[in-house]
């Protein structure tokens, strides 16, 4: 079976893996030629289900709860399962309780046991929430690494789109692109900056809440910390504003005054498409198959939307196959 996955983003990337572990020949549409057109290439790679509850639907929790895994097995070596710090300050103590009643699975800290978890955040928490079974891993590395391998597989990724008519199925995993295309699919602007410093040391993302910007920090080594994201209903896809940048910077500065001498190494914005209810959606029509709407969940929904997808694209392939196997008898026997 010869498929066209249309998109090389983190849904693109691990269609392409679910089908080529199947055995289709895939072909990918990446016309950027890298990921600076993804908005996956901006993402935090939290793998965090139980923390997700706090603003999403259940589906995204039973969807998520597998992704560690499904990365694990993916990207071998490259999930980190330290779990999730989630902090707020003494003022904002209510935040901290709010997150853990709309929440599951973690554990109540108090001061000594966040200092011995991460001893950077010593003295300036006294509460936090600690979800023991949650992961990250850096996306960057993760889109590289799954793209060698899928050319190794074998998969061809090309920069024009071919004849569709040359393939037995197409996925549509265009993200953003679709906005102004897709019914009700809108988009979300995600702010996002790098900053590195050598005096902070974290093992693992930490969330800060706060009533009216919460963000989260998260490590990737060597000195270098991802601080995001703004969630602004936008498809203005400019540089990163001023408030935002100001925003970001005071996160990471209450974490740890240590970061106001850290070094700002990248800024970047990305559109988020997103559908009303937040949650993505797969729809067909004829051999086309749409996947979008993962919003701010890439990295935590496509390994599970990726294996429902494949079960769709071969129950409508085999359902293809005997239409066609019908209409052959009925010319054979003259019958219509």
């Amino acid at each position: 079976m010869r498929v066209l996955v249309k998109g090389a983003g983190v849904a693109g990337l691990t269609v392409a893996h679910e089908l080529r572990a199947r055995d289709a020949e895939v072909t990918v549409l990446d016309p950027y030629g890298s990921f600076l057109g993804a908005a996956s290439w901006l993402a935090g790679g939290m793998l965090a289900p139980w923390c997700e509850q706090e603003s999403a639907d259940g589906a995204v929790l039973m969807r998520g709860l597998t992704a560690a895994d499904k990365w694990d097995a993916m990207v071998p070596g490259e999930v980190r399962r330290n779990g999730t710090l989630v902090v707020a300050s003494a003022r904002d103590l209510g935040e901290l309780r709010r997150f853990a009643c709309r929440t599951t699975d973690y554990e109540w800290l108090e001061e000594p046991a966040i200092a011995s978890l991460e001893p950077s955040l010593s003295g300036r928490f006294r509460h936090g929430l600690f979800f023991r079974r949650e992961a990250h891993l850096d996306p960057r590395r993760v889109l590289c690494l799954l793209r060698t391998k899928l050319t190794v597989q074998g998969v061809t990724f090309v920069g024009e789109s071919p004849h569709e008519e040359s393939f037995d199925g197409v996925v549509d995993c265009t993200g953003a692109a679709q906005i102004g295309e897709a019914k009700e699919l809108r988009g979300v602007r995600g702010e996002m900056l790098y900053l590195r410093s050598f005096d902070v040391d974290l093992s693992r993302p930490v969330r800060l809440l706060h009533p009216r910007f919460p963000v989260y920090i998260v490590p990737r080594g060597d000195g270098l910390f991802m601080v995001g994201a703004t969630m602004i209903e936008t498809e203005f896809d400019g540089p990163i504003v001023a408030r935002s940048l100001m925003e970001l910077l005071n996160a990471a500065y209450t974490l740890n005054p240590a970061f106001a001498d850290a070094t700002i190494i990248e800024t970047g914005v990305g559109i988020r498409p997103a559908f009303p209810d937040n949650l993505p959606r797969a729809s067909h029509q004829g051999k086309v198959i749409s996947l979008n709407g993962l919003y701010r969940h890439g990295f935590l929904l496509a390994p599970a939307m990726a294996a429902e997808e494949r079960r769709t694209f071969h129950r409508l392939s085999h359902y293809a196959v005997e239409v066609a196997a019908a209409g052959d008898i009925g010319a054979s026997t003259g019958l219509s």
